[in-house]
């Protein structure tokens, strides 16, 4: 048993991720007030104004301007006024998803040369969208019950994947005797949430435009960069599943198999997690706040309940690699961060099609699953596909060359007995 001395000043990485979490409510009050309209019906009806100047726009020939005034009203009133956050939070991501793309395909319209009439039924359903959801949020009054939901979805939403990533790559840790090398998961952890409140302050003192296109560009590419990074350490993950499967020595030799870059890995790949959620939920919150008036202790209850149930299903994460057996937690602990890596492409490629950077070619027959990444649009579905294949090769290779060393390690054993 190694014992680690704490040292006079030191600050452990648990507790310093811990008091973060519990500093970033603290901020919400001095958040950047999002309320500017009385009620969501007024601020669709601003936006509807909007699109109707696209629409002229596009009529007199200037399809670059009237592509712009399309953005003003996605940057400027559904994203900026908390539109988008809040129709996540009360009606649903896939709704969200639906408007959003609905955005693209308006533009994509405008780029195409289509006709004024094809372009302004565009904007008319878009603008309806908009009006019916409007119409939704404003219909359901503010209620305790109405504001605890949305703040309990809010944390259970964007803190899930995080909590099930670093979860996991601390079970794995545990489970391979490695106790040090929960420390820089922490501390990756830790820097993550300082970060996104650095972030999320940032984008509200930047409130303009151009920030909303930032935003997403930032997201996207983190995400990008967490798929890759996820994917090798899922690789890695199974590789360690079957040498910690051939025999007991080699099990208990398995923590002298994670070398620095593979703790740097794994820290980074907590650090992506958490990044990834930490700045929008604060967001979130604030869009949140700002439209609450009276029950606002029901966002901090729902936010402290939905904490807890991440720290349960933290626990239980824990609990779980003490129980299942060291080879069958291994693959699965892979499996999962594999399921992860293609649920982040996904959302990936949708953020950078958000911030046009990618086009957006719709499918039909295919509806959105927010949770998966999965949305009907060629450019999310062709890579999610093609990582899926890789990962699906990737494991049975894994595994097959698990099975030959074990029998070449079980020949060797037999004859030297």
């Amino acid at each position: 048993m190694v014992t680690i001395k704490k040292q006079a000043g030191s600050v452990r990485p648990k507790k310093l991720v811990l008091s973060l979490f519990l500093a970033v409510p603290l901020l919400f009050p001095a958040a950047l007030v999002f309320g500017a309209f009385d009620t969501w019906g007024d601020m669709a009806l601003e936006m509807s104004a909007v699109l109707d100047d696209a629409a002229a726009l596009y009529a007199g020939g200037d399809t670059a301007a009237a592509k712009k005034r399309v953005d003003d009203a996605y940057y400027g009133y559904y994203e900026k006024y908390g539109f988008e956050k809040t129709v996540m939070a009360y009606i649903s991501g896939s709704r969200a998803a639906a408007v959003e793309y609905q955005f693209s395909a308006v533009k994509k319209s405008m780029t195409a040369g289509e006709t004024k009439a094809a372009v302004s039924a565009g904007l008319a359903e878009l603008a309806r969208l908009l009006t019916e959801d409007a119409a939704r949020l404003d219909g359901k009054g503010e209620s305790a019950f109405g504001v605890f939901a949305g703040a309990l979805v809010i944390i259970l939403r964007e803190g899930f994947e995080a909590i099930i990533i670093v979860g996991a790559i601390l079970a794995w840790l545990k489970k391979s005797g490695v106790k040090k090398g929960a420390r820089p998961v922490y501390w990756g952890s830790g820097i993550a949430l300082a970060l996104s409140v650095v972030m999320a302050v940032v984008l509200n003192a930047l409130s303009s435009t151009a920030t909303g296109q930032g935003q997403e560009m930032l997201e996207g590419f983190t995400m990008l960069v967490a798929v890759a990074v996820l994917f090798y350490v899922s690789n890695w993950m199974v590789s360690k599943a079957e040498a910690a499967a051939w025999s007991q020595y080699i099990e208990s030799k398995t923590a002298l198999a994670v070398t620095r870059g593979s703790m740097f890995s794994l820290a980074f790949t907590a650090f992506l997690a958490v990044f990834r959620e930490g700045a929008e939920t604060i967001l979130f919150y604030q869009a949140l706040l700002a439209q609450t008036h009276t029950h606002l202790s029901m966002i901090y209850l729902g936010l402290a309940l939905g904490a807890v149930l991440l720290v349960g299903v933290f626990m239980l994460i824990r609990v779980l690699s003490i129980r299942i057996p060291l080879r069958p937690f291994f693959l699965g602990t892979s499996i999962l961060l594999f399921v992860m890596s293609i649920t982040f492409i996904g959302n990936g490629v949708k953020e950078l099609q958000e911030a046009n950077l990618v086009s957006v070619t719709p499918v039909s027959g295919i509806g959105s699953i927010d949770m998966l990444g999965v949305y009907p649009t060629w450019e999310t579905l062709i890579p999610q596909a093609a990582l899926l294949v890789i990962s699906v090769v990737t494991f049975v290779l894994q595994l097959r060359r698990g099975n030959i060393l074990r029998k070449k390690t079980d020949s060797e054993n037999r004859e030297n007995f």
